[in-house]
């Protein structure tokens, strides 16, 4: 299963592991079973009737007003450029059903310049000629062409583009354009309708709606962005183009489909336009897009976490590495505090973190509310330059919640800990039970139990003495380090 950016130009698109195909089941859902019984008609289950819901659309808006306020405002975008590919030399004719002289052909290639064509979308923002599209439309281009609904076509130069974010900004020679407005999508809700307007496949100014599936989705690879998923069909071609909302309002970007087959099975991904119109005003004003860092990795906190860290709901970002000497590491945070808020904005999961600090302007001082040893504290930190050193990353937790422990470990020597780049811990040299199925193996290197450093299994011994049901162990693993919860009896 892929997911890919819809009408990549000259880009590859990126892949990630998919479930197989599931079945449904479907029944009616405006009442209860019922079973018959002496000719009375009895409720199987003896449920509360809900309170009717109010004010329900029973038609879809008009959403030709829509296309004819603001359909002009949506560009056609052509791209040219090349890329290098190994072409192999032709055969004489004689010798072209040869297999032996074919079987030598493949070795014989040389690499060599072939041109590259791609297609995209986008709408004007400004009435001088600026628009919006996605990074991977015009992404290594060299000409950009712009046609207009009146069939105006103009070249167009890349005033820049954010690979982070997928956005880009063009501009073409020409005034009095039309533009579109641009809404809020914080107001946007999962089962509202929304409109796209692009060129799939190069019919140019294709309309299609449907509604919000969710809001806030984490992809692979596009941390920073938190996607508003639609079931409005889009297809190649519709990248970089507009997602409106009723009120004829750009909410967001059309960027990204999930697919096995690589074409829209349902699943479509928008940036949201508030995301967009920041990333836009640097690439305006400054030519680039900077982004800030925290300097730490970050997993989903979930139940089993919660209850070893004695939080009572499950939310924030738990911190599971920081970078020595990040912005992080000269705030005070440490590996098992969890962030439950920046700037007095909640942190409700993981994949919430990167996006707010991500588009945050390096220098600037944030203040984190973090959970830290059982208590909730205030931590200030100014933010260093994305592009400086790492990466905000959000790492993936172990699975599974299960009793006992089932660990066989001892501690490192020297020659371990140097070359783990570790200064304490504890290698695992045999998992069973739990241990086994919450993902820990032999050879991890186990750093902390519930925040705690170890480093002699006493010290383990000790803190499971004080446990509740659950702990949290902060695993090494080659470079990368992660809290897994494991259930104990």
């Amino acid at each position: 299963m892929q997911v890919r950016k819809i009408g990549s130009a000259l880009a590859a698109a990126g892949i990630i592991a998919g479930a197989g195909t599931m079945a449904y089941q479907f029944s009616y859902a405006d009442q209860a079973p019922r079973v018959e019984m002496n000719h009375k008609v009895v409720p199987l289950f003896n449920n509360p009737a809900a309170a009717p819901i109010a004010n329900v659309a029973t038609s879809a808006p008009n959403f030709a007003s829509i296309v004819k306020a603001y359909g002009a405002a949506v560009v056609h975008i052509n791209v040219k450029g090349e890329t290098t590919a190994t072409v192999a030399p032709q055969l004489p004719k004689q010798f072209q059903n040869d297999p032996f002289f074919r079987f030598f052909q493949q070795f014989q290639g040389q690499q060599r310049s072939v041109p590259t064509e791609g297609l995209g979308s986008g709408f004007i923002i400004s009435s001088n000629g600026l628009i919006m599209t996605n990074a991977h439309v015009v992404k290594g281009a060299d000409s950009v062409t712009v046609t207009l609904t009146d069939h105006r076509t103009f070249k167009a130069k890349v005033l820049g583009y954010d690979a982070k974010t997928d956005i880009a900004v063009v501009k073409i020679a020409a005034t009095g354009l039309p533009t579109v407005r641009l809404g809020n999508p914080s107001k946007l809700e999962a089962g509202d309708w929304v409109l796209a307007i692009g060129s799939p496949y190069g019919f140019y100014n294709t309309v299609t709606a449907g509604i919000v599936s969710a809001k806030s989705r984490s992809l692979p690879d596009d941390s920073m962005v938190p996607f508003i998923q639609t079931d409005v069909a889009v297809n190649p071609g519709n990248s970089g183009g507009p997602l409106f909302n009723t009120q004829g309002e750009v909410v967001g970007i059309n960027s990204q489909i999930f697919t096995q087959t690589g074409a829209f099975e349902g699943l479509s991904f928008a940036i949201p336009i508030n995301v967009a119109e920041q990333v836009a005003k640097q690439i305006i004003e400054h030519g680039k897009v900077e982004h800030a860092r925290l300097g730490i990795a970050v997993q989903t906190v979930t139940p089993s976490l919660a209850r070893s860290f004695g939080l009572q709901v499950p939310h924030g970002a738990l911190v599971a590495q920081v970078e020595k000497d990040s912005p992080a590491a000269k705030a005070g945070l440490k590996p098992g505090d969890i962030i439950l808020s920046v700037n007095g904005q909640p942190v409700n999961d993981s994949a919430d973190l990167p996006m707010m600090i991500g588009l945050s302007q390096p220098g600037s001082r944030v203040t984190l509310g973090v959970w830290h040893d059982h208590r909730q504290q205030t931590v200030q930190a100014v933010l260093g330059n994305f592009s400086d050193n790492v990466t905000l990353a959000a790492a993936t937790p172990g699975s599974g919640e299960h009793g006992g422990l089932g660990l066989v470990v001892r501690p490192l020597n020297s020659n371990e800990e140097q070359r783990a780049g570790v200064s304490h811990g504890l290698l695992v040299e045999g998992v069973s039970g739990p241990a086994q199925q919450a993902g820990i193996q032999p050879g991890d290197i186990v750093i902390a139990v519930d925040g705690q450093s170890v480093n002699t299994i006493a010290q383990v011994r000790d803190i499971l003495k004080h446990a509740g049901k659950s702990v949290a162990l902060l695993i090494q693993r080659g470079s990368n380090r992660i809290f897994v919860p494991v259930e104990i009896g």
